[in-house]
Formats: C-alpha cells, sequence, structure tokens
C-alpha cells in the first residue's frame, strides 16, 4: 500500500472508531446515565449513576472531546482529499460564479453549525418545583443544602 493511501486508510479507520466512540458515549448519557430529572422516575429516588467510575458529566467531558478528536480528523481528511474534493465540485456545479456562490455558502452553512453554541444565548428560568417538592438542577452533592422540615 502506498504512503499516501495507507495513512488515508490510517485516518479513515481512526474516523470510523473515533465516530462509533463518540456516538457510544451519547447513547450512554441518553439511555444509561439519564439526566437527574428522569431518575426518580426510573429509580425512585435521587440516585448518582456510574460506569467505569465516571458519572454523566465526566463521560460527557469524554463525549466533547472525542468530537474535538474526530473534528480534527475530519479537517485533516478533508485536507488531504482537497485536490479530488475540487475536481468533483467543479465537474458537478457548472459555471466559476456558480461554483464560488454554492461552495461559499456551503462552507458557511457548514461554519455556522459547528460554530452556533459559542453565539447563542441560554433561556434563564428560575428554578421549577419537580418531582416531590425538589427544584430542577439539584445536581450531584447539592441535596444537603435543601432546608429539612
Amino acid at each position: 500500500m502506498a504512503g499516501k493511501a495507507r495513512l488515508n486508510f490510517i485516518i479513515d479507520a481512526l474516523m470510523l472508531l473515533v465516530g462509533s466512540l463518540l456516538a457510544g458515549t451519547g447513547f450512554l448519557m441518553k439511555y444509561t446515565l439519564i439526566p437527574g430529572k428522569d431518575r426518580f422516575a426510573v429509580y425512585g429516588r435521587n440516585v448518582e449513576l456510574f460506569f467505569l467510575g465516571l458519572d454523566r458529566h465526566e463521560w460527557g467531558t469524554l463525549h466533547l472531546w472525542l468530537a474535538f478528536f474526530l473534528i480534527a480528523l475530519l479537517v485533516l481528511h478533508l485536507v488531504l482529499h482537497t485536490a479530488w474534493i475540487i475536481r468533483m465540485a467543479r465537474s458537478i456545479i457548472a459555471g466559476s460564479t456558480a461554483q464560488t456562490v454554492i461552495i461559499g455558502m456551503f462552507v458557511l452553512v457548514c461554519a455556522l453549525l459547528l460554530f452556533f453554541s459559542f453565539a447563542v444565548q441560554p433561556r434563564v428560568e428560575e428554578g421549577l418545583a419537580g418531582v416531590h417538592g425538589m427544584g430542577r438542577g439539584m445536581g450531584r452533592g447539592r441535596m444537603e443544602y435543601r432546608h429539612r422540615y
């Protein structure tokens, strides 16, 4: 296998591996290490959930770093295939002005989708009474601060 082909294979295999792990950690957080608001309904009490010694938030941090790594691999993959991408874009989209506009819009949409979370502001609400009088957002370790009557 030639050097560039070997590198492409390794990068593609790593992208599949990291993407699979990214999906797996997302499923773990969604369906197994469920958020606090759902734990009472499932377990009947406020419990902390762990897998391999990590809680939901720690898995979330790993999930984020996997996403960064996958993006880096994707950028490397695109850089290595730039000539092919340009050839395909030219063959699919006729006219140099149309090519420039369509490709520019595509890149802009991708950038907006990638970075929109840094530009939005969350809606802020006061804590609402949840299940059995427990307020929302009563994360790990905060139960001891509630008044007990």
